[in-house]
């Protein structure tokens, strides 16, 4: 029987099951035919998925298994339920396994309860005497894993919004960071639109005055002015001003 990775709600749902070794067990009383047996979880699995299965067993098994889950009150302690999710287990772990060999990006807890929550949905909905009703259960959980693996794998990843805010409000503010003795700011005005800044933005040195003497200005040689392409669309406004200074 496949083992279930370690502290996985898998596992979490054997220990609730099963329990310690010397602690109370469920039991489930089958009928077949004129014949009742008593079967702890370990013999209803072996009914279910043993090298020789007995078909009309298993069939009772879940009948069994289904029915007095239906009948457990919203408010107990869902016993009932929880069987029912361990004896459908053992059909999930090949796709389970499948998937996880397929996408890495896949976790494997978010999986596995997926397909809990599709069995426990399904039991909602479940007719106890209806045909093959753990191929049904087991049906919905699988189809309900190989979907949310899909859907996570088309997912684009993004900046993490909340980190980044948070890294940027951990920052000093300008009044609190230290100011170089001459510096500039640059402050860029961006027109009223959704589309974003697409133009180009081109810093150029202003030309030479007369008797190649630059023209008398405050700013770095390197720097003068920005301008943009002459086919370019408009992007906004650029200030550049002393650091410091009154806007």
């Amino acid at each position: 029987m496949t083992s279930t990775g370690p502290g996985g709600i898998f596992a979490r749902i054997d220990q609730g099951v099963l329990g310690p070794p010397d602690g109370a067990r469920p039991s489930l009383t089958v009928h077949i035919g004129s014949r009742a047996v008593l079967l702890s979880p370990e013999e209803s699995r072996r009914a279910l998925y043993g090298p020789r299965p007995d078909v009309a067993l298993g069939a009772a098994v879940w009948r069994q298994a289904v029915t007095e889950a239906r009948r457990e009150p919203r408010n107990g302690d869902g016993a009932g339920r929880l069987l029912v999710v361990w004896l459908a287990l053992p059909g999930l772990y090949r796709n389970l396994h499948r998937i996880l060999r397929l996408w890495r990006r896949v976790d494997r807890a978010d999986l596995e309860a997926e397909a809990v929550l599709a069995v426990l949905t399904a039991l909602d909905e479940a007719d106890p005497n209806g045909p093959d009703m753990g191929g049904r259960l087991i049906k919905e959980a699988v189809n309900r894993m190989w979907a949310y693996a899909k859907r996570v794998t088309r997912d684009i990843l993004v900046v993490d919004i909340g980190a980044f805010a948070e890294a940027r409000n951990a920052t000093a503010a300008p009044e609190e960071r230290p100011r170089p003795a001459e510096g500039w700011e640059v402050h860029i005005t961006p027109p009223p639109r959704r589309e974003g800044l697409y133009a180009t933005l081109r810093f150029a040195e202003p030309r030479p005055g007369q008797g190649g003497l630059r023209t008398g200005t405050r700013l770095p040689d390197v720097v003068f002015r920005a301008r943009r392409h002459e086919e370019a669309d408009l992007i906004g406004t650029l200030v550049l001003r002393p650091e410091g200074a009154r806007r």
